[in-house]
């Protein structure tokens, strides 16, 4: 009725789980003790658990790297992927809208122009001397 070490029982597992995490009661405790005690099936997955917990288990692993081209290859997928709408060469004229600002520009000079052209003396200042006057206002020398 034994099973081998490799198919241990997922109940086991749990169980051990538990026993390891310290989220059982003393009694259930106490009960799996005993199970591991007598059983191989429970001894043989207890000894697993205890050797994969061990920091030792881990020491022997080292950190991955990714491959040397890695962030080109990733950085090429995108661009294929996304028409070159990601990572593209970007002019200053692809970031600034130079067409309604050039539009723009080229009302307000004509209407500058037009202001200048029409206007009586070329400028926009008034001369004193081209002012009307106003009816009533008399101008007094002063002697």
């Amino acid at each position: 009725m034994s099973e081998p070490a490799t198919d241990i029982d997922d109940e086991i597992i749990i169980a051990l789980s538990d026993y390891f995490d310290g989220g059982m009661s003393a009694d259930k405790k106490r009960e799996i003790e005993e199970k591991i005690k007598t059983d191989p099936q429970w001894k043989a997955a207890h000894d697993e658990m205890l050797d994969t917990k061990s920091p030792s288990a881990l020491s022997g692993l080292q950190k991955a790297r990714a491959p040397a081209m890695f962030a080109e290859d990733v950085t090429g997928t995108i661009h294929k992927r996304s028409a070159g709408r990601f990572f593209g060469k970007k002019t200053f004229g692809d970031r600034v809208p130079f067409l309604p600002i050039l539009v723009l520009a080229m009302i307000m000079l004509s209407v500058l122009a037009y202001i200048l052209w029409t206007s009586s003396t070329g400028s926009l200042k008034v001369h004193k001397d081209a002012a009307p006057k106003q009816p009533g206002s008399a101008v007094i020398d002063k002697p």
